[in-house]
């Protein structure tokens, strides 16, 4: 499943890139999205494009193209 999936509200957990994403990966990497980081998607702008995202306590703005090069896996909010 990847980041760009996801709905309003969901809690997810990063598990790794997509391939072909080597140069964007090193960037997503220094802007805290590292695997294993929980993330939750708090909004997306009025037509779908870009998305927020809540990491490590700061608000991060997405493309829906960038979040495709996220794997993410779901966490239930009661354990996370």
């Amino acid at each position: 499943m990847t980041l760009k999936e996801l709905q309003i509200g969901d809690l997810a957990s990063i598990t790794g890139f997509a391939t072909g994403t080597r140069s964007y990966r090193h960037r997503l990497l220094t802007m805290g999205l590292t695997p294993g980081t929980q993330i939750k998607v708090t909004r997306f702008a009025p037509l779908g494009d870009p998305m927020e995202i809540e990491v490590r306590g700061y608000s991060l703005s997405l493309r829906r193209d960038e979040a495709a090069a996220l794997h993410v896996k779901l966490v239930d909010a009661i354990t996370a």
